[in-house]
């Protein structure tokens, strides 16, 4: 049927399952990349010259703590003129503030987008926020693994030999894989593919051919029921001549041991 081609019915009511993988990932990811953005430990640098050997320092791109493995006391806002003025540090600040800003903006065109509380969603704004928060892990992805690349080359005042990945690094690259996840699995969504299963649909010529091979229910032929009402008068009509010729048989009478005697002995 060449009306029906472009024709397609979704199988279910639910929220379709790319959009509740990447709305459940983009938020986990925003939260990930807020701690990697504001927690001071973006890299330890352990046995310092000078200093107590538990002693390390907490380097981030916003601030410097040093603390100790015997006590829990950290002192933050550590000067180190030299650390911050590397050129990774102020562009980490800039893209690592963009991620966060651009993940909530896509967040934002997404959740319309979705409308969990309609039965069809409006797949070029989800498609679109999610390739919004696609951009969002990008910017994250690229200062964190430049970061790690010129790990031990970046100076500071604090010298040492034993520098270690911190773990804003690692929560960095997880929020922004989650991110960049999300976003591809609703970008996909905008186009029709797999036979529509990405979106849960099906095509109606299909819905529709599968009922045309089927073989149709039996018919069922009801026949009518036809009642007659009896009469309590007797269809052979009796004159007074014939029930007056009616033989009038003798009843066997009974005898003492109670059974019936024959009609012949009792005529004897």
């Amino acid at each position: 049927m060449p009306g029906n081609t472009e024709e397609w019915i979704r199988t279910s009511r639910r929220t379709p399952g790319i959009f509740i993988f990447g709305m459940v990932l983009s938020p986990c990811g925003l939260l990930l990349d807020l701690i990697a953005t504001v927690a001071p430990n973006w890299r330890t640098i352990n046995t310092i010259a000078g200093r107590p050997t538990d002693t390390y320092l907490e380097q981030g791109i916003w601030d410097m703590c040093q603390a100790s493995a015997s006590s829990q006391t950290v002192q933050c806002n550590q000067p180190d003129t030299i650390y911050f003025q590397n050129q990774i540090i102020p562009i980490a600040q800039g893209l690592m503030v963009a991620s966060l800003i651009v993940t909530l903006i896509g967040l934002g065109t997404a959740i319309p987008g979705v409308r969990c509380w309609r039965d069809h969603p409006n797949w070029v704004v989800a498609g679109l926020g999610g390739l919004i928060i696609f951009l969002s892990g990008v910017l994250t992805i690229i200062p964190i693994a430049w970061y790690t690349n010129i790990l031990q080359n970046i100076t500071a005042t604090t010298t040492s030999n034993d520098i270690r990945v911190g773990y804003c690094i690692v929560l960095g690259y997880i929020g922004g894989i989650f991110e960049v996840l999300g976003g591809i699995v609703m970008v996909v969504g905008m186009c029709r593919c797999c036979g529509g299963k990405n979106r849960g649909e099906t095509h109606v010529v299909e819905n529709t051919a599968h009922f045309r091979h089927t073989k149709p229910p039996p018919r069922r032929i009801e026949v009518p029921s036809i009642s007659r009402t009896r009469s309590t008068a007797s269809s052979v009509p009796y004159s007074q001549d014939s029930m007056a010729e009616e033989v009038d048989f003798p009843r066997a009478k009974t005898t003492s041991y109670g059974g019936r005697k024959p009609a012949y002995d009792a005529d004897l």
